[in-house]
Parts: structure tokens; C-alpha cells; sequence
């Protein structure tokens, strides 16, 4: 890219491609058209590509100017809630945490994760659940400051993130009372008659859980499958069936969904990870996280 490529440029790119013409960008930025084409012949210059064709009366994009419209887009969303968060930061004093929750990661073990920071004096946690590949890109994007998950990142060459092991849990099998005595009786094989609720694959432990059931030599009847850990265990309570959990929660898990643990899920564990930007996390209480 050339050194003269600037963001002004970008910026009148993205509103023609967003208003679908050179004349209804140059009318929204009360600017000539010659000023708004210019800079947008400028911007295709700098990058040596055309990212504008004529269509009609207007223009569309190219392939290339597909692209830069995506990255546009990022750029200047984030750009938008600069002042926001700059004021917003002045106005709280304190440390801020934003953390990226996998939807897939008990929120019981979110909370056991979580427990080295949570008592610091006027912090200010924000915690936004979403999908493991989502949360990457908020995260490349300094949008979140940690991700907890239960798996590592792949390399990936377009981001530049670094996973941290937390610890791990053994998982076991518990029901609601109504299905405890049914799911005790011949256990594991039981699983094979009462209604059995599993993650969906997207879930690191699934796989796992599914090579258990073929190692054990039963094909479970499964009543329902979870893409969020919380529901799943919320339905296991209100008598839905019998479901896997880590143990590393156990007493919270009993108490919070009046059930009982059946037996071991023996050979199947669920591993938990902080995910970063750096080798070595510069935020102080992510840093607090990492054992």
C-alpha cells in the first residue's frame, strides 16, 4: 500500500458505496462530485486496484471494492464509538474488563473463572456471550479484552491471538430427581433407556462425549441437544432428562438445579482457556486470571 493511502480517502469511499452513487455521496457530504470522485480515484490509486465500476447511472463495487467496503465498514463503526467510549471511560473511574463469553462454556464455570477479579475495588465487568469465531474478531478487534472458551485458537495468519490454558474438569452425569433412581440403575447403560440431553457439536466436549458413548458401547436416546449450556441444564432440571456437566462445579450445579449426580463420565474432560492479543496479557486483571 502506498504511504499516501489516508483514511479520508476511505472514509468518501465508504459513502458513495453505502449511498450507491458518486452524486448521492457528494449531496450527503455537501461536497462538489469532481471533490468526491477524486478522492475516491486517489484511494484507487493508492491501492493500485478499481474498487468502483459504472452500472447504469451509478456505480457498483468490484470484487476488490467488496473488500475494502467490509473493512471500511470495521473501521468506521468503531470509529463512530470512539467518543463514546472516551467519555465514557472518563466518567468511571476504575478498572474496565470486557469479556467475551463462548456460548458453549457453563456460565457456572464462567463464574469460578472469573473469581480472582470480581472482588476488585470499582471494577466494571462487561461480559458479552456469542460465538467462538465472533468473539475472536471482537477480540482482534480490542473490542473485548479476553475471551474465556473451552478451546484453543487455531493458528490463523490474519489473527494475532494467543490462547492460555485455565484448567480443566472431569465431566459426570447428573439428573433431576425424577429421572435419578431410572439413571442410577445399570448406570452407564441406562442411559440407553432414559432421555439423555447433550451439547451440540459446536461444543469442544461433544465430540468427546460422543467417542464415550461408542467406547461404552451405548447408543444414548437423546431428547434434546443444547446449543447454550445454561438451557441445557435448565431443561435437565425441569425433568427434560439426564445431561453432562464439569464437576469442577459441582456443589453450585446440585444447589442452583436441584440435581444429583449420577455417575463419572470416565476419560472425558472439559478444558477452559483465557484467550488474548499478547503472549504476555498486558491487562492487569486478565493477568490476575492466568495461573
Amino acid at each position: 500500500m502506498s504511504q499516501l493511502f489516508n483514511y479520508r480517502h476511505l472514509y468518501y469511499f465508504w459513502v458513495v458505496a453505502k449511498e450507491g452513487g458518486i452524486s448521492r455521496a457528494a449531496e450527503r457530504l455537501g461536497m462538489a462530485v469532481q471533490t468526491v470522485s477524486t478522492q475516491v480515484r486517489d484511494l484507487e490509486r493508492d491501492l493500485g486496484v478499481a474498487l468502483l465500476k459504472p452500472s447504469g447511472r451509478g456505480v457498483v463495487l468490484t470484487d476488490a471494492g467488496q473488500v475494502a467496503l467490509r473493512q471500511a465498514e470495521q473501521i468506521f463503526q468503531l470509529g463512530e464509538r470512539l467518543p463514546e467510549l472516551v467519555q465514557d471511560s472518563a466518567q468511571h473511574k476504575g478498572l474496565r474488563l470486557a469479556v467475551g463469553i463462548s456460548d458453549s462454556l457453563p456460565k457456572l464455570v464462567v463464574r469460578r473463572l472469573l473469581q480472582p477479579v470480581i472482588h476488585e475495588p470499582d471494577l466494571r465487568l462487561l461480559c458479552h456471550e456469542d460465538a467462538f469465531d465472533d468473539l475472536l474478531a471482537a477480540l482482534a478487534l480490542h473490542r473485548l479484552d479476553v475471551v474465556l472458551t473451552d478451546r484453543v485458537a487455531l493458528p490463523n495468519p490474519n489473527l494475532k491471538v494467543y490462547s492460555h490454558p485455565l484448567g480443566s474438569s472431569t465431566m459426570a452425569w447428573y439428573a433431576p430427581e425424577s429421572w435419578y433412581e431410572a439413571a442410577c440403575h445399570d448406570f452407564p447403560r441406562s442411559l440407553a433407556s432414559v432421555p439423555v440431553l447433550l451439547p451440540t457439536p459446536h461444543a469442544s466436549e461433544r465430540a468427546r462425549l460422543d467417542q464415550w458413548f461408542e467406547r461404552e458401547g451405548i447408543r444414548p436416546r437423546v431428547a434434546g441437544e443444547f446449543q447454550d449450556s445454561a438451557l441445557l441444564a435448565t431443561f435437565g432440571s425441569a425433568g427434560m432428562g439426564v445431561f453432562p456437566a464439569a464437576e469442577w462445579v459441582h456443589d453450585k450445579l446440585e444447589k442452583r438445579y436441584e440435581v444429583r449426580r449420577v455417575g463419572p463420565c470416565a476419560g472425558v474432560e472439559q478444558h477452559f482457556y483465557a484467550i488474548g492479543t499478547e503472549k504476555k496479557v498486558m491487562h492487569p486483571l486478565v493477568q490476575r486470571l492466568l495461573p
